[in-house]
Formats: structure tokens, C-alpha cells, sequence
């Protein structure tokens, strides 16, 4: 407890009487001046701000009057203004204009007590005026913290829905009625899984983050450290930006594809085809993306395991432990088999292409000049072991 002087008490005691008048003008004129408080809630305004600023301005002058301010904490005298923040915060009243209706009031009080004042007494006022600005530093911080809190607490249980939401429609279980009509769904992978808790919380927020942004909306998406599946309902394209907003936010070696499902129940199905598009899509050494099935299509089809799928796949099995001859047989296949474009793309000399597209052949049997010798290359790629990155 802080104790006052009895001028300061005096002082304090004149003003009491006016509690009632003062939080009038605070909520009916001083606090308009606040950009959105117009906006609010007439009970808002009228009933339950009011109420606010009459507790805080009769506790502050009637603990004065009585000699001593007593430090909020240590009485629980900052329960109520904690309960009204939390309320606050979950009606959506932005903090800045909750913590302004705060400031102002002190303004408004500290002018009530200033013209009360009168000669002689200025060293009373200077008195009341520290402890004024103690008690206002004291509620502002209790204030922040609460509204803080449950605004925090607010966006982790909207994001678990969203996750659920998105969960439900992934695995196909009682979200159809949640969704109406078509939904674009976004496959994502990232260039390395990420491991780490703060790494991989980081990275999904960066890029729950862009997708919100990105699409104006909060987006249904199920992330980890190794990429995830973001749905939205009503669209049927990603924008144009999105590769570059997205890859901003994850890296330059995220790769996406995008499906389209006509309604929920078909979810499930998009998002594998959304997976196998950028499965392919790396098998084939294509560029990042993002990806479409028509980009695709052929590579697609071939991939569709069948009767003779394992005796394709094992055609590059001579190659399993040249990783170099590998690379070079997707690049050169991804470039339409041109051996000087292959060449710019691995930093090689075209003798060099040459080189290795000849001991590919000596160990295969593939003559990749044939086109079914490459289309039966290009399947072998596409049915090995499946790809990492």
C-alpha cells in the first residue's frame, strides 16, 4: 500500500462524487474520439464500457480518500479489468482501442482532478498524479496479458478446427455437410522434411500464414515437416502468385500440385492424385511447378502400376548404384532427348552426354533413340523405388 498525504486525500475525496459524471463523458464523448469505438456495440458503449470506467475511477478515488492506494495485485483488484479484457478480446475489439479506452480515461480523470485542485494544493496533485500513473501501468500490463492470452488461445482453437476440418475431409469421415460444391486441393511437399519442434512449427505457420493470405481466407490445411494438403472450398485454381508466395514462405524447393474435387466426398481421391502428380512430376525431373495432371498426363498414365510393371521397373536396375547415369537418363528424357540442352542443365560437355547416354545403353539395352526404348525408360523411372525428393 502506498499512503497519501491528507491533501492528497482531500483532493481525492472532492472527486468522488463525480464518478458517475466522469464515466459518462468518457464512453458518450472522450472515447469517440477512438478510431472504432463508433462501431461497437450500443451495450457495448452504453452498459458495459460504462460499467468498466466507473469501477476503475471509484476504486482509484475512494482508495485515495481513504489515505491509502492499494496495489491491484495484492487485493485481486485486477480481477476485473482482466475479466473484461478476456470478454473483450472475444468479441473481437481490436487491442489497440481497448488499451486507448484505458489511456483516455486516465487523461479524463487526471484533468477532473487538476481542475479540482486548487491553490496550495500542487504537491497533492503531483502525489496523485504517480500514483495514477503506477495504477494505470499496473491495469494496462494485467489488461494486455489477459487479452493476449485468450486472443492466443482463440486463433489456436480456430487453427484445430481448420485442422480437423481439413482431417476429416482428407480421410473422407462426416465433413461433407461442412462443404458445399467444388474444393481446390493443394498438395504441398517440401524440398527437406523438417525435424525439430520450434523448426517444423515455424515452418507450417509461415506457410498456414501464406495460404491465408494467399487465397483471402482462412484455409483448411494439414501440414507437417514434410509438406501436407491445403483445401479450399469454392475454388478451382490456385492464383497466379501462388508458387511464388508459397515458395517464399517454404523454401525454393517446395514443390505443389493442384486437383480439384467436385465435392467433398471426392477429397480423398484428389489429394492422392495430388501426390502421385508431384511424385511423377519429381521422377520425371520437371521443375518445381506447380503441377497440373495434364502437365503430366503421359508420365502419369505410365506410372499406373500393371501384369508388367515390375519388369519395367527392374530395366534401370543396372543402374541402381550410378546415380549419376541416372540423373543424366531423367534429364535427358525431361529435355526431349536434345544431348546440348541435357548438357547446360548438368553442367556437362555434350561429349560428356554422350559418354554416359552410351554406357546407359551398354548396361540396359535401351537404345534411348528408339522411341519405345525411351517411353520404356521413361516407365522404368516412373515405377522404381519411389522418390525421396
Amino acid at each position: 500500500m502506498r499512503t497519501l498525504s491528507p491533501a492528497a486525500r482531500a483532493l481525492a475525496a472532492r472527486c468522488e462524487p463525480r464518478v458517475n459524471e466522469l464515466a459518462r463523458r468518457m464512453t458518450r464523448t472522450v472515447f469517440e474520439d477512438l478510431h472504432g469505438y463508433a462501431e461497437l456495440p450500443a451495450d457495448v458503449r452504453g452498459v458495459e464500457i460504462t460499467a468498466t470506467a466507473r469501477h476503475g475511477l471509484r476504486r482509484f478515488l475512494r482508495g485515495a480518500a481513504d489515505g491509502e492506494v492499494p496495489r491491484p495485485a495484492a487485493d485481486g483488484g485486477l480481477r476485473y479489468f482482466q475479466e473484461r479484457a478476456l470478454q473483450r478480446a472475444d468479441e473481437g475489439m481490436p487491442l489497440q482501442l481497448l488499451l486507448g479506452t484505458y489511456t483516455a480515461g486516465a487523461q479524463v480523470l487526471w484533468q477532473a482532478l487538476t481542475d479540482a485542485a486548487r491553490p496550495g494544493e500542487e504537491s497533492a496533485l503531483t502525489e496523485l498524479c504517480g500514483a495514477l500513473i503506477a495504477a494505470q501501468g499496473r491495469v494496462i500490463g494485467a489488461v494486455t496479458e489477459s487479452y493476449l492470452d485468450e486472443q492466443a488461445a482463440i486463433v489456436a482453437e480456430r487453427g484445430e478446427q481448420r485442422r480437423s476440418l481439413a482431417r476429416a475431409l482428407l480421410e473422407g469421415t462426416g465433413a461433407a455437410d461442412a462443404v458445399e460444391g467444388p474444393v481446390l486441393v493443394v498438395h504441398l511437399r517440401f524440398e527437406a522434411r523438417q525435424s525439430g519442434g520450434v523448426a517444423v512449427r515455424r515452418l507450417v505457420r509461415r506457410v498456414q500464414t501464406a495460404l491465408d493470405r494467399l487465397f483471402g481466407t482462412e484455409v483448411s490445411a494439414l501440414l507437417d515437416g514434410g509438406g501436407g494438403h491445403a483445401l479450399v472450398p469454392g475454388r478451382t485454381e490456385l492464383p497466379d502468385v501462388a508458387a511464388e508466395v508459397l515458395r517464399e514462405a517454404a523454401g525454393p524447393g517446395l514443390r505443389l500440385a493442384a486437383t480439384v474435387a467436385s465435392g467433398a466426398g471426392d477429397v480423398p481421391d484428389a489429394a492422392r492424385v495430388g501426390e502421385e502428380i508431384v511424385r511423377v512430376a519429381t521422377a520425371c525431373g520437371h521443375a518445381p511447378g506447380p503441377h497440373h495432371l495434364d502437365d503430366v498426363l503421359l508420365e502419369y498414365h505410365l506410372s499406373r502400376p500393371s501384369a508388367g510393371s515390375a519388369r519395367i521397373a527392374v530395366l534401370l536396375a543396372p543402374l541402381a548404384d550410378r546415380p549419376d547415369l541416372t540423373a543424366t537418363l531423367r534429364t535427358h528424357l525431361e529435355q526431349r532427348q536434345d544431348r546440348r540442352a541435357t548438357a547446360r542443365v548438368l553442367g556437362l560437355h555434350p561429349n560428356s552426354v554422350d559418354y554416359r547416354l552410351a554406357r546407359i545403353t551398354e548396361l540396359t539395352g535401351l537404345d534411348l533413340g528408339a522411341p519405345r526404348d525411351a517411353a520404356l525408360a521413361l516407365a522404368a523411372l516412373l515405377l522404381g523405388p519411389r522418390q525421396a525428393n
